[in-house]
Parts: structure tokens; C-alpha cells; sequence
């Protein structure tokens, strides 16, 4: 039988120093209202989640709309919109699957330099959001699709999907994303 004394007498010193009461303590006490007042910190929210779309079809059936075993009709969800007023309509349609994210955050920051001298002139909050490291893809589906009407129920409705998408895996995802307000709230 071998021993591994120095792992061994590691060990020791880590019990014994965990076993000591430290000389550093903390007390709790409560802030007024001035003290309060003289703390900073950063505000915002960070969320984590994991998000299933359809994986099952929709409530919907139709001669459009079916469950996700009938390979004739769509399935997930749908999500038009219109480029311009009197256009036709983009869409992202049979929408499924599941996405997972940690890390999100949301908050809201002001813009009063950069941007090549255009922040300085803007002076305005925009809300802030931070991408998450990684984002898991299961079977995630949807196809990109031009269409008459925003509805397959609509009178008139045509459609030409243009191309299919199907994401598995794990994206890395860098950096901010700026929403810049538009008009007087």
C-alpha cells in the first residue's frame, strides 16, 4: 500500500484552518437613509432561461395549420411582419424547438460620447442588452417565407417559402446590443 504524505498532510492544514474561527467577522447593521444614499452600484437584470417552441404544434388545426406528425401542414408558430405599408409580408413561419441561455442582462445605459462624435450630441439613455456567452439550440426550426397576407386564414393567402433553417448546438454570442428609443414617449 503507498501513501501520498504531502496530499495527505495538505489535507491536514485545510481541516485545522477551516476549523479555527477566522478574525475576520462581519456584522449586518441597518443603513439610513443617508448612509443608503452614499452607496453606489450597478443596476440591471440577468436572466437565464430555457424556452420550448412548440415542440408538440400549435392549438391550431386547419387546412394550414396540424400537428407536428403531419409532414402536409406546418406546425409552429408564426411571426409577420410588413416592411412597408402597402408591402407584402415577411415571416417566419412552422417556428419550434428549444433554446436555452444563461447570462442575459438587461439594463439601461446612457450614450453622451462615442459613436464618432454622435453620442455626445445624442445625450440619451438607450437600453442595453448583454448577450449571453452561449445559447444551446435543440432541433430549433423555422422557415423564411414571403406571403400575401399576415395569416394563412386571410382571403388571398400565398405563400413561397424561401429557405429552411435548422440550428442544434451551442452558439457563442459576444457583445451588446443597443436599443435606441425613437419618437417622445
Amino acid at each position: 500500500m503507498t501513501t501520498n504524505a504531502p496530499a495527505i498532510v495538505s489535507l491536514l492544514i485545510c481541516a485545522v484552518a477551516l476549523s479555527i474561527p477566522g478574525q475576520a467577522t462581519a456584522e449586518l447593521k441597518r443603513l439610513d437613509d443617508q448612509a443608503l444614499g452614499d452607496v453606489s452600484g450597478q443596476g440591471g437584470i440577468y436572466l437565464s432561461g430555457d424556452v420550448s417552441i412548440n415542440e408538440l404544434g400549435g392549438p391550431i388545426e386547419n387546412s394550414y395549420f396540424g400537428g407536428c406528425d403531419d409532414t402536409t401542414r406546418k406546425c409552429g408558430a408564426r411571426f409577420a411582419y410588413r416592411l412597408k405599408e402597402n408591402g407584402g409580408w415577411m415571416v417566419l413561419d412552422d417556428i419550434r424547438g428549444n433554446f436555452a441561455f444563461e447570462g442575459l442582462t438587461l439594463r439601461v445605459r446612457t450614450i453622451d460620447s462615442g459613436f464618432g462624435g454622435d453620442g455626445e450630441l445624442f445625450k440619451r439613455e438607450v437600453l442595453e442588452l448583454g448577450l449571453p456567452n452561449t445559447v444551446r439550440f435543440n432541433d430549433v426550426r423555422f422557415k423564411i417565407a414571403a406571403s400575401s397576407t399576415a395569416r394563412p386564414t386571410d382571403p388571398g393567402f400565398r405563400q413561397t417559402d424561401i429557405f429552411s433553417v435548422g440550428m442544434q448546438g451551442e452558439v457563442v454570442m459576444e457583445g451588446n446590443l443597443l436599443v435606441f428609443p425613437a419618437g417622445n414617449p
